[in-house]
């Protein structure tokens, strides 16, 4: 049987090599080469498939989870999903490219993961706690490397939305991808006029107290906590968004 990852190495245009190896994947999803069910090639048989990186290989799976055609499940793979229906919700992360897109991505992540948090710690189990730890562990080893701790991030905030016990919090986390992250479109480091060390380590200080209600089972807590966080974020970027407005 041919092996649906033999194929061309990827041509270098002026589009990403991300979107170029969504392009390929998405291809043979729709041809059935790789069907609904199927589990898809490890991160290594990818890149040496395609010739690309780690980190072009972990985008383009974000990006196919976006877009619904795939999912994670975490210590087993990447399996193939069915073909989402046009006719239904779409965010294409493609088009979050602006400030102002950002922002109001931002808006719509406070109304949907306040509660996320709080029912989270009342449902997560001691295993989905763990996979939060490990989530901000990895983001706190991957700081200097932004696509990677984009990464992190968004596994950390998929593993709240997922320890809910209600699919639709996830389906809509998983829809979104690191498209929700504002470090995937803009340095928000330089917009905050922040310097990149300093931005991080109060991202992780936030990202630490969510845990924590978490991790005690303080739901209010945990709400305060996520609502600070976001909010954090919306008002830097805001800030530099009326700046930008304010120099045209």
């Amino acid at each position: 049987m041919e092996n649906p990852i033999d194929a061309p190495r990827l041509p270098r245009k002026r589009r990403s090599l991300a979107q170029e190896l969504v392009t390929v994947l998405s291809e043979q999803i729709r041809d059935g080469h790789l069907k609904r069910g199927d589990k898809l090639p490890t991160e290594s048989a990818i890149m040496d498939a395609h010739g690309v990186s780690r980190t072009v290989v972990r985008e383009a799976i974000s990006r196919l989870q976006a877009a619904g055609q795939v999912e994670t499940r975490h210590g087993i793979g990447t399996f193939v999903l069915d073909t989402p229906s046009p006719s239904g919700f779409r965010i294409d992360p493609a088009t979050v490219v602006t400030l102002r897109d950002v922002l109001a991505i931002l808006e719509l992540r406070i109304s949907l993961e306040v509660e996320s948090a709080g029912l989270a710690a009342q449902r997560r189990s001691p295993e989905q706690l763990a996979l939060m730890r490990a989530a901000l562990d990895a983001l706190n080893e991957s700081a200097a490397h932004a696509s990677d701790a984009v990464a992190s991030d968004f596994q950390f905030h998929l593993q709240i939305a997922l320890s809910t016990g209600n699919r639709y919090f996830t389906d809509i986390m998983t829809h979104l991808g690191t498209s929700i992250i504002p470090r995937t479109r803009l340095n928000s480091a330089r917009l905050a006029h922040d310097d990149q060390q300093h931005y991080m380590s109060r991202l992780s200080r936030e990202h630490e107290e969510i845990y924590d209600a978490i991790a005690r089972q303080d739901s209010d807590a945990a709400r305060a906590a996520m609502r600070l966080h976001l909010t954090n974020s919306r008002e830097r970027l805001r800030h530099a968004h009326e700046e930008a407005e304010a120099q045209r």
